[in-house]
């Protein structure tokens, strides 16, 4: 009987689980700064909260870049998670490579309409 504990025991899999523990819980601290930027951005303006309220605040090339970081850090978690539980519960590798590939597709898409509407402010 193989004994398969200790030093010599044989580990396998992806190996994903600090760098992405790392990875959710950076992003998450990431998009709860950037929260927390415009609230008090919004709380601050003076006057109604209009078009051109929120215009001004993404206007600034700081806060586009700022902003630009946090849809990738967002992008990267919702992967993330969505790659995980793909693996985690779906079993049918064909199932599972589509579900992936349709995440990934939905997720450049969504980041490509997201920088779009960021860019035109």
């Amino acid at each position: 009987m193989a004994v398969n504990y200790g030093s010599k025991r044989v580990v396998v899999g992806a190996h994903y689980g600090v760098r992405d523990f790392l990875a959710q819980r950076i992003s998450a601290v990431l998009m709860a700064l950037f929260t927390l930027i415009v609230l008090i951005q919004v709380v601050t303006t003076s006057g109604p909260i209009g078009y051109e309220a929120w215009a001004g605040i993404f206007s600034s090339q700081w806060m586009k870049v700022l902003t630009f970081s946090v849809l990738v850090a967002l992008f990267y978690h919702a992967w993330v998670g969505m790659r995980d539980l793909w693996m985690d519960y779906v079993k049918p590798a064909g199932i599972r490579l589509a579900l992936h590939t349709f995440t990934i597709v939905w997720l450049v898409g969504c980041m490509g309409w997201a920088i779009q509407v960021l860019w035109r402010l």
